[in-house]
């Protein structure tokens, strides 16, 4: 008969791999690249989902013919002008397609500014 002998000597602690699986620990700094990687690609995924929303909301165009001129009188503003030439429709409506339209960056205007006003 022949006689199997074991050797008992080599022992493997497996308790390491139990208590942290993937066995790599990040410091402070690896911390921090981790998060500012994640928030990075966080800010544009939610970029181009903010930039796909707003593609179907356009505003009806205008044709480049309807609109009519007028030199802005002393004492007249936007609002004025868009109060008398609504005629019986919404003011503020008028008055942001006039702001759009001249691409003004407030409702303060001039005396002798020309402005194109969309005919409705």
């Amino acid at each position: 008969m022949s006689a199997i002998t074991i050797d008992h000597s080599k022992v493997i602690d497996l308790q390491g791999f139990l208590a942290n699986p993937s066995a790599i620990t990040l410091n402070r700094r690896g911390r921090l690249a981790r998060t500012i990687v994640v928030l990075s690609l966080a800010i544009v995924l939610g970029s181009l989902v903010s930039a796909k929303a707003g593609t179907g909301t356009g505003s009806a165009s205008v044709h480049a013919g309807s609109f009519v001129s007028v030199t802005v009188a002393p004492g007249e503003t936007v609002w004025s002008l868009a109060n008398r030439l609504a005629g019986g429709g919404d003011v503020r409506s008028l008055v942001s397609e006039i702001i759009s339209v001249n691409s003004l960056a407030s409702v303060d205007v001039a005396t002798g500014q020309k402005l194109r006003i969309p005919l409705r």
